[in-house]
């Protein structure tokens, strides 16, 4: 029964995701996709209208929302400190070390993340994953702008600022504001914002295509593995263990454990190649966590 769950959910949910990617991974440089044009619809466009759309209409409560984005905050600060001390006990040097921090904390919970629960939970359980995408934007800009400064010796405050003029945090107020207030939103507004948000998973997975084809050829080196498995094992396993002293239960469990679960973001990458914080490192991490996630997000999916 469990080899037969395992899959269903490979070939149901985990594939069909994994497949877009890998299409826009070979077509991509065929086609000549433009990374910029892509991530700047996705960025400007869909993702704030994806927001509005969730959280609108959203019926987790405030009490509930704050305690799943404090045990995400949490969850991720523990990753990044365990980065930094095992990159210390390890003797790496000091861009590593931050390499490490920045990985742990830095999951794709955005192009894999929100795609991958949409198809394993359903709409109830894109909710809790948009909350926790919304708060771990805040928190792994925070920490890895934080993180990136301190490995590179360069100040942060400039582009820690910058993060909450991201659209996606700007399209929250207007959001909250016609979910308390059960304000109607006026149809022909209603059905853009409605086609602009349903775009955003496919446009978002083959920018991820597109973004990782020009990694070039992976080189998977002890740091990659050592990254990788930050991000794939220590997460979730940090997730599991902290879920029940916060009292989240059914879909804020189960999306809060798998979005833990995500491979490294690209966009880990391009703030390694900014701080030219082991940039290479950082970016073989991106796909070879991708690759291996393809085998460890089907198994997380099957237990939580």
């Amino acid at each position: 029964m469990m080899i037969q769950q395992f899959f269903a959910i490979f070939i149901d949910v985990v594939s069909p995701v994994f497949g877009v990617v890998l299409i826009s991974y070979v077509a991509g440089p065929k086609l000549n996709l433009q990374v910029q044009t892509l991530s700047r619809c996705a960025f400007y466009l869909l993702i704030p209208a994806f927001v509005f759309n969730i959280i609108s209409r959203a019926e987790i409560q405030a009490g509930t929302a704050v305690r799943m984005i404090v045990y995400i905050a949490v969850v991720h600060l523990i990753l990044a400190a365990l980065g930094f001390l095992l990159g210390r006990a390890l003797n790496r040097p000091r861009e590593v070390m931050g390499a490490y921090a920045l990985i742990a904390v830095f999951g794709n919970t955005g192009n894999f993340g929100l795609s991958l629960i949409n198809f394993r939970l359903g709409e109830i359980g894109l909710e809790s994953a948009t909350i926790y995408f919304l708060g771990l934007t805040v928190i792994t800009f925070s920490v890895g702008v934080g993180v990136a400064s301190w490995a590179g010796g360069r100040s942060k405050w400039r582009s820690l600022l910058s993060v909450f003029k991201t659209p996606a945090l700007i399209a929250v107020v207007p959001a909250v504001l016609v979910n308390v207030a059960e304000a109607p939103v006026p149809l022909f507004l209603d059905r853009l914002i409605g086609l602009m948000a349903q775009a955003m998973i496919p446009v978002m997975l083959v920018t991820l295509g597109v973004q990782l084809s020009a990694t070039g050829r992976l080189r998977v080196t002890r740091d990659v593995c050592i990254a990788s498995g930050l991000r794939l094992i220590a997460g979730p396993i940090a997730a599991a263990l902290l879920i029940l002293p916060f009292g989240l239960a059914g879909p804020e469990r189960a999306t809060g454990i798998l979005q833990s679960s995500m491979p490294a973001g690209v966009m880990t990458a391009l703030i390694a190649i900014e701080y030219n914080m082991a940039p290479e490192m950082v970016t073989h991490t991106v796909l070879f966590s991708t690759v291996v996630s393809f085998f460890t997000l089907t198994v997380m999916m099957s237990v939580v």
